[in-house]
């Protein structure tokens, strides 16, 4: 029964940690969006411009490029 005096302040202590999380996360508008955090994986990403590319030696030739 002594152990009813540690354990019920300490989830106390817990439950108001709990609340006070979550009130610090609903002012920081992490709810706002929930959508679209699980719809970002699958949106293709724009292409981007790639500079041309200029040929080396050793392209032009079969040879191996020594290394």
């Amino acid at each position: 029964m002594n152990i009813l005096l540690v354990l019920i302040p300490v989830t106390m202590v817990i439950v108001i940690v709990a609340v006070a999380i979550f009130f610090w996360a609903v002012n920081h508008q992490q709810f706002d969006d929930l959508d679209s955090p699980g719809v970002l994986p699958l949106m293709e990403e724009a292409e981007t411009e790639k500079p041309p590319h200029a040929a080396t030696p050793h392209e032009d030739t079969d040879q191996v490029a020594p290394r």
